[in-house]
């Protein structure tokens, strides 16, 4: 008897979803892949994110020949019912769970446990019923994590006698300097799928069937194994001795810094976690990266992405709908546009330029500076999570969901974080150049030249004091409201200023 066919949704594109071991696809299994228009038709993505998306599923087709029935349709199901029919299927675990329930709706599809991450459904679960009452850390995970995997360990000890290194890693960027100074990341070629997928998007939007935001090429991230190990290489030998101490900065003329940018590589499943995390501790231990670097490094991998993508399952549908602060503002169109040359904030123009134009940023311009003027003004959190999803080369449901919802807009009432990531002008401005040429000054929270961070951030806190007074975490900024003389003006320059652009 042959086979079932095995069917790969487009993020599951690396040689450890062809591995047979573990219930995996039989060798000589059919494959199938389809690519479905209807993804493209239900969100408006940023352009660079559709082009790498479909680069990289076309390029895995190439790669595997004829073994590899690839087929466009307009949905997944009629996809799916071109190549196989009624035959058997088996897929591995979708990561998100619209895609879930159409794999569990459709006759003799069996889902398969997933792949690409470090920890299993299960063994999560355990841990999660094994805290009991008390919150699911990320922290107490990432040492579980670490452990299992003995991932920069000394016999029972953590490498270098601490678990966390962050205060290492929270310096602002080097004075006076415009860029870091960190060798350049790996960046590919494009070739003639590359070519024939911008012509498709061309005639996609030339015909009214889809809609993109944002700029488009040339293309900035691997689309296939190949070019991830190479990119992997690069950051590992070349970077990640300067990622640490800086990785928190801003610098407006260097949005990399030396962030790794594997994350929409691993997010596409052409990199497996184990063999990025493992890579990095290789590095330390001949030498050649500093401990707090490496552990950084390990804590984005096997802390926070599995943290985040264990958390998305586990909270279940409804956390997509949590609105503990009840903010309801809708997105305005210039930043839906992605409109950066109407803004005047320099730190929001020059990020939000960075999101048209790359599809990226990293994690402090997400948090701090797109998440926290969306938090201030009161904006929808699911709006907001939409947003990040279409707007990212790296963002998929279950990045974005808990990412946003919990981390970046409080929405959960504090299930993942104990205070909300938000703050004036001076954080910025600290961790960053982008202050000095601005028209706003961090320290004015009134007036022509008042900072929309500053006067958003304390508009925000007299929004939500009574919450925010009961939190150790938040109490002392909610006292210090009475002590704020020009709060009135403050408020009333708030409300004048609208929706518009800052």
């Amino acid at each position: 008897m042959p086979p079932p066919a095995h069917w790969f949704f487009g993020d599951q594109l690396g040689p450890h979803f062809l591995d047979p071991r573990d219930g995996g696809p039989a060798r000589d299994a059919p494959l199938v892949m389809v690519e479905a228009k209807s993804v493209f038709r239900r969100r408006r993505f940023h352009r660079a994110k559709a082009h790498l998306v479909l680069s990289a599923m076309r390029h895995r087709a190439a790669e595997l020949g004829d073994r590899m029935r690839y087929v466009r349709a307009e949905t997944y199901r009629e996809g799916l019912r071109e190549a196989v029919g009624d035959a058997d299927v088996t897929v591995f675990h979708p990561t998100s769970r619209a895609a879930l329930a159409l794999a569990e709706d459709l006759e003799r599809v069996t889902v398969l446990p997933a792949r690409g991450f470090l920890v299993p459904h299960g063994d999560f679960a355990r841990w999660a019923a094994g805290r009991g009452s008390r919150r699911l850390l990320m922290e107490d995970f990432y040492r579980g994590v670490r452990r299992s995997h003995d991932l920069l360990m000394e016999g029972d000890e953590p490498a270098g006698g601490r678990w966390n290194l962050d205060h290492d890693n929270r310096e602002p960027p080097p004075r006076g300097a415009a860029t870091l100074g960190a060798p350049a990341p790996w960046r590919p070629d494009e070739d003639a799928i590359d070519e024939e997928v911008r012509r498709d998007l061309d005639r996609w939007e030339r015909d009214g069937d889809v809609s993109f935001v944002g700029r488009d090429g040339p293309r900035l991230f691997p689309a296939t194994r190949r070019e991830a190990r190479a990119a992997l290489r690069r950051f590992v030998h070349d970077r990640l001795p300067a990622f640490g101490p800086h990785e928190d900065a801003m610098l407006a003329g260097d949005p990399v810094l030396a962030h790794s940018l594997l994350s929409a590589a691993l997010n596409l499943g052409l990199l497996d976690p184990a063999e990025c995390v493992e890579a990095a501790e290789a590095a330390w231990r001949a030498g050649d990266a500093p401990l707090a670097s490496t552990e950084g490094f390990v804590r984005q991998v096997a802390g926070w992405r599995e943290y985040v993508w264990h958390l998305y399952w586990h909270f279940g549908e409804d956390y997509r709908h949590r609105n503990a602060l009840r903010h309801h503002a809708p997105l305005p169109d210039w930043f839906l546009e992605l409109d950066a040359d109407a803004v005047t904030a320099r730190c929001l123009g020059t990020v939000l330029a960075q999101v048209r134009d790359t599809g990226w940023t990293h994690h402090i311009p997400r948090l701090m500076v797109l998440g926290g003027y969306a938090l201030q003004r009161g904006w929808d959190p699911a709006a907001v999570t939409d947003w990040f999803h279409r707007s990212f080369v790296d963002g998929y449901d279950w990045v974005m969901l808990p990412n946003v919802v919990g981390m970046s807009q409080y929405a959960d009432g504090g299930l993942m974080t104990t205070k909300p990531y938000t703050s004036g002008g001076a954080y910025i401005n600290r961790m960053s150049d982008l202050c000095g040429p601005c028209a706003y000054r961090p320290t004015e929270r009134t007036g022509a030249r008042a900072c929309p961070y500053t006067a958003g951030y304390w508009a925000f806190v007299h929004r939500h004091r009574a919450r925010l007074a009961h939190n150790h975490r938040t109490a002392r900024p909610a006292a210090q409201l009475d002590r704020l003389n020009d709060l009135a003006e403050l408020l009333r320059e708030r409300e004048e200023a609208g929706d518009g652009p800052p």
